[in-house]
């Protein structure tokens, strides 16, 4: 049996193309995913990898030979297949690797209205399936095959967007946007067209060998660039998408990142405003000013793990109008629950223009806590480097403990969260207080513990 163990994650399908899977699996996958979800039609999109365009194909190949009519809407970002998903009422199916370079590639999977599969949504059966057909035999063919059609949806995708949030009265924007190369060059230019904003690209050309430099905002190297870009043309703020562009990371005027948290608090306010008592759904690795805002704001705090499936979970189960983590993934119930950093961008240009200030004032009441970032340590055992820590800070007084997602450790005055990567042999720390001296003093005690 093949072992699809190295590419099939908790939430898709990820790997090195074609070494650990390539154009013959990617159909195997489109017949297994027509085959779980039961669907008669899917849609199917792609990013600007060189592989993306020839795997895209396939899995339509493998759905249509199943019966299932595929509509290919071409190259989009991720968040615009979600769309797709949603609008079209489709399952749907996204080529991309994200952030990973550019040797990578994988497949984002929906149910219809961008419903997450992931291991405990359909993704397991999938493995099971596309395992079985590549040892022997091969998923039996419909007597009438499938139709597969383009589809544009990028001024649709647009326009929707622009529905959800009201930019028409804002004050004139400097923005500069570094797409990373990624999807962002495609999806940027058409949701921004016709807004009152001064547009400053930065590698808008779809290329995915990331010539400049990697579509990883969350990797402080990768900011350099818009940083830079932002001080040196006095604008006012700078926007940064990931490669498949569902992410959004945001500087301010100084050039200065402003944390992932610090929007989700922003967006949540400006959520509630429209939809007062709602519920907002935050994982628990986000700052303390994520609730404490939601709670100023009328509104109910859902903490959860992290991950995408868990939020979009949380959502469907709560009602809840927005969700964000702190790897900045933004959560809009208007958009089927699913993760949409432009949505968010667009949040906080309205929220910056509709008053006189710099983003920096503006965030200032929304970011209330020194923090660590997130830290990766390689550990032998997990489990064991764990308990370690655990057992330092269990004993000490007005600490409270849980586990919902790892171990999170809280006093009044700070708290940090340890967990385990899905992934790879790492334990990933982060660290909040209330001011930055403690941050730097719990970090070393913990890491001390972990890499000792």
């Amino acid at each position: 049996m093949a072992d699809l163990s190295q590419i099939v994650k908790a939430y898709d399908v990820r790997g090195v193309v074609p070494d650990q899977w390539d154009e013959s699996l990617a159909e195997l996958f489109g017949a297994a995913f027509a085959q779980v979800t039961g669907a008669s039609a899917i849609v199917v999109g792609h990013d600007m990898r060189p592989s993306s365009p020839g795997l895209s194909r396939a899995f339509a190949r493998g759905a249509a030979a199943r019966g299932v009519d595929v509509t290919e809407i071409g190259l989009c970002s991720t968040d615009q297949l979600y769309f797709a998903s949603g609008q079209l009422g489709l399952p749907g199916a996204m080529f991309t690797a994200s952030h990973n370079p550019a040797q990578y590639n994988g497949i984002k999977m929906c149910r219809a209205g961008a419903a997450p599969v992931g291991q405990d949504t359909g993704l397991a059966e999938i493995r099971t399936l596309v395992e079985g057909w590549a040892e022997g035999g091969a998923p039996e063919a419909a007597a009438t095959p499938g139709k597969v059609t383009g589809r544009d949806v990028l001024a649709d995708y647009a326009t929707h967007l622009r529905s959800l949030v009201d930019l028409g009265t804002i004050r004139r924007l400097k923005v500069v946007v570094d797409a990373g190369n990624g999807m962002g060059g495609h999806t940027v230019p058409t949701v921004l067209d016709g807004l009152p904003v001064d547009l400053v690209p930065m590698y808008f050309e779809l290329d995915g060998t990331f010539p400049n430099h990697e579509a990883n905002p969350l990797d402080p190297k990768n900011l350099v660039d818009l940083q830079d870009k932002v001080r040196e043309t006095g604008a006012d703020i700078g926007l940064a998408f990931d490669g498949d562009a569902d992410r959004c990371f945001v500087v301010d005027e100084r050039g200065e990142p402003v944390s992932p948290s610090a929007i989700t608090a922003l967006v949540a306010a400006r959520e509630l405003a429209k939809h007062p008592g709602g519920t907002i759904i935050h994982n628990l690795i986000t700052s303390w000013s994520v609730p404490e805002v939601v709670a100023e704001n009328g509104g109910k705090a859902v903490r959860t793990r992290v991950g995408h499936s868990f939020i979009k979970q949380e959502m469907a189960r709560t009602g809840a109008i927005f969700g964000g983590e702190h790897s900045a993934h933004y959560y809009f119930r208007d958009f089927w629950n699913a993760d949409t950093g432009m949505l968010a961008a667009l949040h906080v240009l309205a929220a910056l223009g509709g008053q006189d200030g710099t983003l920096s004032d503006l965030v200032r009441q929304y970011d209330r806590y020194a923090a660590s970032g997130e830290i990766n340590s390689t550990v032998a055992d997990q489990a064991d480097r764990t308990a370690a820590v655990r057992a330092a800070y269990e004993n000490l007084p007005d600490v409270e403990l849980d586990e919902l997602d790892g171990l999170t450790v809280t006093t009044p005055d700070w708290w940090f969260n340890l967990r385990a990567s899905n992934t790879e042999p790492l334990l990933r720390l982060n660290v909040e207080a209330r001011d930055a001296a403690t941050v730097e003093r719990l970090r070393d005690e913990v890491l001390a513990i972990v890499r000792a």
